[in-house]
């Protein structure tokens, strides 16, 4: 791939992750969440696999492999996909993205711990918490106006949910660079994490209904937009996204590909207010501002200290 290719994928990824929240936001309006997450790494698990087979390769069958992709699998799919999904039941799409960029922020603090050549400087711990100061902006919106009571726990819930999936991510990041290190390639390590997430969620998603929980819809009575929005999710958000990202990656290097999550969130709230008539408040934009200069602070100084 060549330079000029290699940016035309960064900004089509960008558009394509940031747009993955609008089209979750519409598919949780009739299916279940560990419905829709099956659905979409089901698509996924399948296109993945075939390429992997298609360029002579095989899944793991080895004991250190079936373990790595199996934490991958639950830890950085599972657990992310279903808590961004069922948060984005009771908040905005466009919210949902500002705040999972938190993952930058997290993967920074779980790299101190993991790796000697990752650790936080003084600046870093400024970022941070110029960061997660505006996580706390975006929670306020919550009780802010005549928003009643219930609704704001559950908008708070939601919210806790995707600042939840983005410590996952950085949990997944950080092990999938030990797992590669451990000669796991990344592109079978995401067709094995997708392989196992489907199986997860395609038993939970028929099994939590026995307990109480929602029951799946019915494919042929879901409307074309949420028809159109899940098979989207499957098939451009993440099965096309994930081999455009490791394309990106070879060519751009993995530090500048990450820049991507720089974009994702004004991505989001802008799709959000097109297509949802998503508010867009000040105390929106400033959490927003906040938590994305607070990315480019600590990136900015990690890499100073590898200097």
């Amino acid at each position: 791939m060549t330079i000029q290719r290699a940016w035309i994928g960064f900004w089509a990824l960008a558009f394509i992750w940031g747009s993955s929240f609008l089209f979750i936001r519409i598919g949780v309006e009739q299916l279940s969440t560990f419905q829709l997450v099956f659905i979409r790494t089901g698509i996924a698990a399948v296109g993945l696999n075939i390429v992997v087979y298609a360029r002579g390769k095989r899944l793991p069958t080895d004991r250190a492999g079936l373990r790595d992709i199996t934490i991958l699998g639950v830890i950085n799919t599972v657990i992310p996909f279903a808590l961004i999904t069922w948060g984005e039941r009771s908040i905005e799409s466009g919210l949902a993205a500002v705040l999972q960029a938190t993952a930058a922020l997290f993967t920074m603090i779980v790299a101190h711990f993991a790796f000697a050549d990752e650790r936080i400087t003084r600046r870093t711990v400024a970022g941070l918490a110029i960061g997660f100061a505006g996580v706390v902006v975006l929670a306020s919106r919550s009780t802010a106006g005549d928003t009643v009571a219930v609704d704001a726990r559950l908008q708070v819930l939601g919210q806790l949910a995707i600042v939840a999936a983005s410590f996952c991510y950085a949990l997944g990041g950080v092990y999938s660079r030990k797992a590669i290190q451990r000669r796991l390639e990344p592109i079978i390590a995401a067709a094995g994490a997708m392989t196992v997430t489907t199986v997860i969620t395609g038993v939970l998603a028929y099994t939590v209904p026995l307990v109480g929980g929602a029951a799946p819809a019915a494919l042929g009575g879901l409307t074309p937009h949420v028809l159109g929005a899940i098979l989207t999710l499957g098939v451009l958000n993440t099965f096309v996204a994930y081999l455009i990202f490791y394309a990106t990656i070879q060519t751009l290097g993995a530090a500048r590909a990450s820049m991507v999550t720089y974009v994702i969130p004004a991505v989001g709230l802008t799709l959000g207010a097109l297509f949802l008539d998503e508010p867009v408040d000040l105390r929106l934009l400033t959490g927003a501002a906040m938590i994305v200069g607070s990315i480019g602070i600590c990136s900015a100084a990690a890499g100073r200290s590898r200097a």
